[in-house]
């Protein structure tokens, strides 16, 4: 069993939970600067190790890994000292925020030789793991094309003063999880294109960037896929639709994940068609206020990642990964302001990465 220390515990209440029902970790350590919530979440979960200081993570030679929940601007720095203190690492999404920093990360896992590991959590929730498990079996053939999407009423979002900052963009914070599907599928992603705009309802709310987004990628191979995202407007009923969905489309079927109704569909090579969906797993993945924390896929990517750990392969998304999944968004970001195609190699070779 592996030891675990956390550090950020506004998400990462959802990893408290996951780690303390996991048969393969145990949780050491719980950190936030902010005293008041670490008191909260000590009493929340009777669970009363913590500390103010995230120094306290890393000199303590009982914690294999730390789990990082903090800001994005803090990411690079805080998984820095991670790997300089010997430790595994899970971050996070968007991994970071700054791709000047992605050589300095990608020498310091080299030389620590400890793991790291993106914590993309929508791969790891019941109907995308089911959907990447038919794909990976053949039952739709081979891929043509994806679409994926994110669409949701999140207005009450705009009461929260830092999401009217300028630094605050619904293409990271919400676009970063259908990208990730599109990056999961076809990772050689090498030009994108894409149109944005502020909606009136989102311009009435304070928001200071784009919040509807439709983007095409175009891949190495030829491969065409599409991303779309719309933050501040009422949504279809859930009957009919999910906010977060993943459709793929191969030669011979297709099939599509919802998010966050526990429901996936598929028409395979014999052109059998099935719904199958998983009520009964409610309680693993929603556990706090209906379904505005989803602790069981944290659980279920510790549990991934715990086993690349101790069985010494590679748990995707990894580092090199996590910085190709940023140089895109970066590229989407690049191409919402210009109005132009861009080319991801652009990116990356702006900050000498090769990858």
């Amino acid at each position: 069993m592996l030891t675990l220390g956390i550090l950020g515990l506004g998400e990462g209440r959802s990893t408290m939970s996951a780690a303390l029902n996991s048969p393969k970790w145990t949780l050491k350590t719980i950190c936030d600067r902010n005293e008041d919530l670490c008191r909260h979440r000590a009493e929340e979960f009777n669970f009363h190790h913590y500390t103010t200081q995230y120094q306290d993570l890393l000199d303590d030679p009982e914690i294999d890994a730390v789990a990082i929940y903090t800001p994005d601007h803090l990411h690079a720095e805080h998984v820095a000292q991670a790997l300089r203190a010997g430790k595994h690492v899970v971050c996070t999404k968007p991994f970071i925020d700054d791709l000047g920093k992605a050589n300095e990360l990608l020498e310091l896992s080299r030389t620590s030789g400890k793991k790291l590991f993106v914590g993309q959590s929508s791969r790891f929730f019941e109907p995308m793991k089911k959907q990447r498990a038919d794909y990976e079996a053949g039952l739709i053939g081979e891929l043509i094309t994806i679409e994926a999407y994110y669409h949701a009423d999140h207005r009450w979002f705009l009461e929260k003063g830092w999401s009217l900052e300028n630094a605050f963009k619904w293409l990271y914070g919400g676009l970063s999880h259908p990208v990730d599907f599109i990056r999961w599928y076809l990772p050689n992603i090498e030009e994108v294109m894409g149109y944005g705009m502020l909606s009136s309802n989102g311009a009435k709310g304070g928001l200071k960037h784009q919040d509807t987004m439709h983007f095409i990628f175009k891949a190495t191979d030829g491969r065409v896929a599409r991303v779309s995202g719309a933050y501040t407007g009422p949504v279809q009923p859930v009957t009919r639709d999910s906010e977060m969905s993943c459709v793929l489309r191969g030669t011979e079927g297709a099939s599509q994940g919802d998010y966050m109704d526990l429901r996936y569909a598929v028409t395979d090579r014999t052109g059998e068609e099935r719904l199958i969906t998983w009520e009964h797993k409610l309680k693993h993945y929603f556990r706090f206020e209906g379904k505005s924390h989803h602790a069981g896929e944290y659980q279920n990517y510790l549990e991934y990642f715990a086993d690349s750990i101790e069985q010494n392969f590679t748990a995707y998304p990894d580092l090199k990964e996590g910085i190709g999944t940023i140089a895109l968004l970066q590229a989407m970001d690049r191409s919402l302001s210009t109005g132009q195609p861009v080319k991801v190699r652009d990116l990356l070779a702006e900050h000498g990465i090769t990858l």
